[in-house]
C-alpha cells in the first residue's frame, strides 16, 4: 500500500539521522522529495538511495536560518513538482545539556535560529501554497524536552516548547483551510550520530527498557502525512517508550 502515492514533500534535515530514515520511509510510501540539508553531498546521496529504489527525490542545499535560502526552497519545490503536499521541519540541534548560567546569548541565539525560528520562516512560506490548494500537512519534530525539563539544556528546552505551542497555534489557526499540522515528541532515539554515546546510558527509566530507533518516529511521521491523520489536528504525539510517564 502506497499510503503517500505522489505527495510531495520537504525534509529538511534530511541528509542524517531521523531526516534521512523519515526521507526513505516516505519514499517507500509513494511520496516525491525534496532532501533538504546544509551538507548537499549526504543531501544527494539519500536522493541516490531513493532514486535506485524506484522512486523520485531531489537534493537542496539549505542553511535553515536563512530566510532567503528557505525561499529558494519552496521555490525548487515548485519547479519540480508544482505543489507542496508535506512540510516535515526535521532539522535541528542539540545544546549538549547546557543548563542556563552556563548558556552564553550566542548559544541561545543558535539554537532558537534553527529550532524555532526556521519552523517559523518555512511554514509561513509553504501555508500559502496549502491554503491555495485546500489541503497540506505540516509535521515538525519537537521533542520531550519540550514537555518535561530534565531532556535538554536550557535553550534546546526552552526551543522545543516553543515549537509544541506554534504548532498548536498553526492548528488552531490554519486547519480550517484543510491543513493538518501536528508535532512529534521524540525521546532518546538511536540514529548513527548518537549510536555510540547510547552505548553507555542507562534504559532503566524508560518502561520499555530500551532506546526508540529513527525508523519508528519515521513510520508516526507516515501516519501523520497520511490521510489515515486526517482528524489528527493540533496534536503533540509522544514516542519515547514511556519515559514521560513515570
Amino acid at each position: 500500500m502506497s499510503r503517500l502515492k505522489n505527495k510531495v514533500c520537504i525534509i529538511t534535515g534530511a541528509a542524517s539521522g531521523m531526516g534521512e530514515s523519515e526521507a526513505i520511509a516516505f519514499a517507500k510510501q509513494g511520496a516525491k522529495l525534496i532532501i533538504a540539508d546544509l551538507n548537499l553531498e549526504q543531501a544527494k546521496q539519500v536522493a541516490e538511495k531513493i532514486i535506485n529504489a524506484g522512486g523520485e527525490a531531489f537534493a537542496f542545499q539549505v542553511d535553515v536560518t536563512l530566510f532567503d535560502q528557505l525561499q529558494q526552497l519552496v521555490e525548487f519545490t515548485l519547479e519540480k513538482f508544482g505543489r507542496i503536499d508535506v512540510l516535515l521541519n526535521n532539522a535541528g540541534i542539540f545544546d549538549k545539556y547546557t543548563n542556563s548560567l552556563d548558556t552564553t546569548e550566542e548559544l541561545w541565539d543558535r539554537i532558537f535560529a534553527i529550532n524555532v525560528k526556521a519552523v517559523f520562516n518555512l511554514s509561513n512560506l509553504v501555508l500559502p501554497k496549502m491554503i491555495e490548494h485546500g489541503s497540506g500537512a505540516i509535521i515538525n519534530i519537537a521533542s520531550i524536552a519540550g514537555l518535561v525539563a530534565q531532556m535538554g539544556g536550557a535553550s534546546y528546552t526552552a526551543s522545543k516548547h516553543a515549537v509544541i505551542g506554534y504548532t498548536k497555534h498553526l492548528a488552531a489557526v490554519y486547519s480550517k483551510h484543510g491543513i493538518k499540522i501536528n508535532a512529534i515528541c521524540p525521546g532518546t532515539i538511536r540514529t548513527p550520530m548518537t549510536a555510540k554515546m547510547l552505548e553507555t546510558r542507562p534504559t532503566d527509566k524508560i518502561p520499555l527498557d530500551r532506546f526508540g530507533e529513527a525508523s519508528e518516529v519515521a513510520e508516526l511521521a507516515i501516519f501523520l502525512a497520511s490521510d489515515e491523520a486526517r482528524f489528527m489536528n493540533g496534536s503533540c504525539i509522544t514516542i519515547d517508550g514511556g519515559y514521560t510517564i513515570i
